[in-house]
């Protein structure tokens, strides 16, 4: 129950707020955000669930409200939060903005910081080893050939670090490092090790340090997928000693299911067991004793195993060629079964894996040993334990792709996405892949039944008028203690925007809807300052724009052309200046984008959001809909495009002040039965749709 002292605490820093923000709103919405926070996380409502969800339409302050709903009972309980999200900028607006403000003026104190995953910072051990001129000891290291300029360019981050001008992490490089590289010198759980001392002034274990003073740490999804794949606790605070709060959280599904994915490509991992046993075997030198040598002997029997198991994998794949006879050159396995001889070699694979990997533990083990007692000088050592950091990584990615495709097919529940891809490279290769489709129970088991509490946030959580969708794509029940709050927009939508559909000659999935666009485009343009016109696709977005510029000489700004904010900062120049601006983009414009006031009052959605299931996960997802009896369009498809044309539709109004006009080029809005619902999950605009 919240107590007297807690309450007060929350008022107190609320009207602390409300003095010093000059034009400072006070919104009942807000209020009662704030009130229902607070009450969920201390067990007002239920003491063993105490978990909220809201959908809390733009404007709400939902920032301001979760921050005061939590950290004034945190305080008084000893329990830290840990706000979650999906986004860079929406991190960088809580660190720069609302967090400081907080801190400044409402009387709370507390200390908060942003929480990255160790891939995130550098490992200064690895970053002096391959800025070296990489002689013979150290060509291990390189996952493949230096290109030209990369070992200049790591020895002038080198230079930049210990001149004070870097301090370590990805997102401060002063310049930009490939995705590939920055892993050949990114911090990892396997070697760099605080107990070493090369790496007890690394930036992440100086980070970590700073975290354990913090209230208040800042994280993006994948981290705190991360931090639960290994139990809680292991990178952030244990979950039953902090509050999550889950802010863009109609995001938690999608991060949550990507991650739990694994994939084991098998020439790659030939070639990297290869290394594996010429590294074992090193180590048992350098070692000088029984105990490694007999590791590594042991250890070439289970690479043994493994590379027969995938040389048959490869047989396989070459006898079944005409399975990548296709446009995605990839197959997958319909309800996620394997052909008996696959499952067999999966299993076998699993089995060799799991050995070598227990055998590749010890052997780390006894390299720290010898270090630690100064039978390894560090010139000898270093390189050793960042070679096996890269085994033990590779080892284990190919362990859980084995053991998810090995896994029984479930007779309840949802199977796997199971797939095998033909990908090219410096060697043709194969692909193995699999995927949980549905990850609600694995969230109920690692987060929901273990956190203190959460709360879970965002403006797009609803589909059709409920919450059916979204509660059980994260796991959790209906009846199971979680509070459902819809709190909707103070926004003015009937007095500030009009939702115009006017009359299509043909819908989108005629052939002559792009040449429709061409001409009914320009007309919307006219005497319009500032536009958004978002696509699905980046072809007929290109075919529209090439033709504005062609026969309409218009000034477009158009989505690959330039940087994102390259193109948002020439599009508010414009707008500055009193010229008219034309911004295209496809989906990732629909959401995260912010042009508030007059720097959009035009808005144009060209189709419904309704997503192609491309993707193996998907198809099999809708595979396993199908297959209980149930609809895939109407029970995946069209709720993710209501969430989307939601998302897209509010780019128009930012701000309580905000006005405009959103168009939709689709009549299926009014010609389809889903139609209606997908126009009833919309804010209240006021519609003029021309018959």
């Amino acid at each position: 129950m919240l107590s007297d002292k807690v309450k007060k605490a929350t008022r107190t820093a609320y009207n602390n707020l409300a003095e010093a923000i000059p034009n400072f709103v006070r919104r009942k919405e807000q209020n009662y955000l704030i009130a229902e926070i607070a009450k969920t996380l201390s067990g007002s409502y239920d003491k063993e669930r105490r978990i909220v969800v809201v959908q809390a339409g733009t404007g709400t302050g939902k920032s301001l409200a979760y921050a005061l709903g939590a950290l004034p009972l945190a305080l008084a309980q000893g329990k830290k939060i840990c706000i979650s999200t999906a986004t860079v900028a929406l991190q960088e607006q809580l660190v720069n903005k609302d967090l400081p403000l907080l801190q400044r003026h409402s009387g709370l104190e507390f200390r908060y910081g942003l929480a990255k995953g160790r891939q995130r910072y550098v490992c200064l051990s690895k970053l002096e080893l391959l800025a070296g001129e990489v002689p013979d000891n150290q060509q291990a290291l390189w996952e493949s050939k230096p290109a030209d300029g990369d070992v200049a360019l790591l020895k002038r981050l080198h230079t930049a670090y210990h001149e004070g001008k870097w301090d370590g992490e990805i997102d401060s490089v002063p310049e930009p490092v490939a995705d590939h590289l920055w892993q050949q010198i990114s911090s990892d759980k396997h070697s760099c090790n605080r107990q070493l001392p090369a790496h007890r002034h690394c930036p992440f274990h100086k980070s970590r340090e700073k975290m354990d003073s913090w209230d208040v740490l800042i994280i993006n999804h994948s981290l705190l997928m991360a931090d639960l794949e290994l139990g809680g606790g292991k990178i952030l605070p244990d979950p039953d000693s902090m509050y999550y709060i889950m802010d863009e959280a109609h995001h938690l599904p999608q991060v949550a299911r990507d991650f739990s994915a694994a994939s084991a490509r098998v020439k790659g991992s030939v070639e990297s067991l290869g290394k594996l046993e010429k590294l074992a075997h090193k180590l048992a030198r350098e070692l000088a004793s029984d105990k490694p040598a007999i590791l590594a002997s042991e250890l070439s029997d289970d690479i043994a195993a493994q590379c027969e198991g995938l040389g048959q994998l490869q047989a396989f794949c070459d006898n079944n060629a005409f399975l990548f006879d296709n446009e995605d050159r990839r197959h997958r396995f319909a309800g996620g079964v394997l052909p008996a001889g696959l499952v067999t070699l999966a299993e076998n694979l699993e089995t060799a894996s799991k050995a070598a990997s227990k055998k590749l533990n010890k052997l780390q083990q006894m390299l720290m040993e010898a270090i630690k007692d100064g039978e390894l000088k560090s010139h000898k050592a270093e390189p050793l334990v960042a070679e096996l950091g890269f085994a033990l990584q590779r080892q284990e990615a190919q362990l859980a792709a084995w053991q998810m495709l090995a896994k029984p097919v479930p007779d309840k529940g949802a199977p796997q996405a199971r797939w095998v891809e033909k990908v090219d490279g410096k060697l043709d290769d194969f692909l193995f892949c699999a995927s949980p489709i549905e990850i609600g129970f694995l969230l109920e088991e690692m987060l929901w039944s273990k956190a203190a509490g959460a709360a879970l946030l965002s403006a797009t959580l609803m589909a059709m008028g409920n919450f059916e969708h979204y509660r059980h794509q994260i796991g959790l029940r209906s009846n199971d203690g979680t509070r459902f709050i819809n709190l909707p927009s103070p926004f003015d939508y009937q007095q500030n925007a009009t939702l115009f559909l006017p009359k299509m000659k043909v819908e989108p999935t005629h052939d002559e809807f792009s040449e429709t666009l061409n001409q009914m485009i320009p007309e919307l343009l006219e005497e319009q300052t500032a536009s958004l016109v978002l696509f699905t696709s980046y072809r007929q977005m290109e075919s529209v724009a090439e033709s504005l510029r062609r026969f309409k000489r218009l000034p477009v700004l158009v989505q690959g052309e330039s940087p994102r904010q390259d193109l948002i900062r020439e599009h508010k120049a414009r707008i500055d200046a009193g010229k008219p601006s034309i911004l295209m983009g496809t989906g990732s414009f629909s959401e995260g984008l912010d042009l508030p006031g007059d720097y959009l009052t035009n808005l144009i959605v060209t189709r419904l959001p309704f997503a192609v299931p491309t993707s193996p996960v998907d198809q099999a997802h809708a595979e396993y809909i199908k297959a209980k009896g149930g609809n895939p369009f109407l029970q995946l498809t069209v709720p993710d495009a209501a969430k989307k044309l939601v998302q897209a539709c509010g780019r128009l109004l930012r701000n309580e002040q905000d006005y405009g006009r959103i168009t939709i080029l689709d009549r299926r809005l009014i010609t389809k039965r889903y139609g209606s619902s997908l126009l009833d999950s919309l804010p209240p605009y006021r519609r003029h749709i021309e018959y």
